[in-house]
């Protein structure tokens, strides 16, 4: 009998997080890092969720506070001799800006290509998938709101890609059972509806 190919090759969940702090928190090897996430985003929810505090007001008391803080601080270092406030450069590098922009122009030019695609291509396939991602995100919205979306988008960060990295396995070879399922009853669905569908080209419309 003959061996089951190899489906995938295991990946580093750790690298694929990008293999600094970030990625030690999610996968809990700073656990303590990802018990003050955990615990900070947990107070937050609660505070404006369940004690109904306003998010405006909380940003702005904070910010109050703190510039007090700072004033009284620096009035008494400057009366004691003592060193002022140890605050950091408040400068964005251009560097970063660079950085940022170049992201965003990828995301920008990948939505207007989809844009080009249903609009001037008529692409069905990707208009219907386009439609349904909109879709589900219209009713987890209006399920929750924006709070308790990143409130949960917080736990989910902080759980799926541990798990993922101890069962990474038996998930892919799940995934990519699903995957086969879902490929083949797409194909059955384009075969026997989208392909029926009549859909004009721009050489006959442009002929009218």
């Amino acid at each position: 009998m003959e061996e089951e190919p190899k489906l995938h090759r295991r990946i580093s969940v750790h690298q694929a997080l990008g293999g600094g702090l970030a990625a030690d928190v999610l996968l809990w090897r700073k656990w303590y890092g990802g018990v003050v996430v955990l615990v900070s985003e947990t107070i937050l929810w609660l505070v404006f969720e369940r004690a109904g505090y306003n998010l405006i007001s909380f940003v702005a008391n904070v910010l109050l506070l703190l510039v007090v803080f700072l004033f009284f601080w620096a009035k008494a270092a400057s009366l004691l001799n003592r060193s002022l406030p140890p605050l950091p450069d408040l400068i964005i590098s251009e560097e970063s800006i660079c950085n940022a922009a170049d992201i965003l122009q990828i995301w920008i030019n990948r939505a207007m290509y989809i844009a080009h695609d249903i609009a001037i291509e008529r692409n069905l396939v990707l208009s219907i998938q386009v439609a349904a991602v909109f879709l589900v995100i219209s009713v987890i919205g209006s399920l929750f709101n924006f709070l308790t979306l990143i409130y949960l988008g917080v736990l989910l960060s902080l759980s799926v890609p541990l798990l993922y990295d101890k069962y990474q396995d038996r998930i892919d070879n799940k995934m990519y059972t699903m995957h086969q399922i879902i490929q083949t009853q797409y194909r059955k669905f384009e075969n026997n509806v989208l392909r029926n569908i009549p859909i004009p080209s721009n050489k006959a419309k442009k002929m009218e």
